[in-house]
């Protein structure tokens, strides 16, 4: 059974470069939401595999958005997306439960390294 991957960046591009990663790799998208509030509302009605989760959103970012997903969707195992220089935001997402992280540009053999790691945890 594929994997099911929520997708949640608010640039469109970011999204669909990781969209194609992933698809090519046989991975289920059940979803995109393009901020925290948006993935929220989609973690706890598709309860997605994995999450990748852009840390720097318009209305409601990442770091705040993690634990409210988590609540929502328990199961699901959170990958956060960062940019170079957002190690400090990055480690707290790891401490608030997200299980790993890939920084932008995506590489797609980190990408689907990371997914292996946290569906195995």
């Amino acid at each position: 059974m594929a994997i099911k991957v929520l997708i949640v960046d608010d640039a469109i591009f970011m999204r669909t470069v990781l969209k194609k990663m992933l698809i090519e790799e046989n991975y289920d998208i059940c979803g995109e939401a393009n901020n925290g509030k948006e993935a929220v509302l989609k973690a706890k009605e598709l309860q997605p595999d994995v999450i990748t989760l852009d840390i720097t959103m318009p209305e409601m970012d990442g770091a705040t958005a993690l634990p409210k997903i988590l609540e929502v969707s328990p199961n699901s195992k959170v990958i956060m997306c960062s940019a170079m220089g957002q190690q400090p935001m990055v480690i707290e997402a790891i401490k608030n439960g997200a299980k790993d992280f890939i920084v932008k540009p995506f590489q797609k053999t980190r990408v689907i390294q990371a997914i292996e790691n946290v569906m195995k945890s």
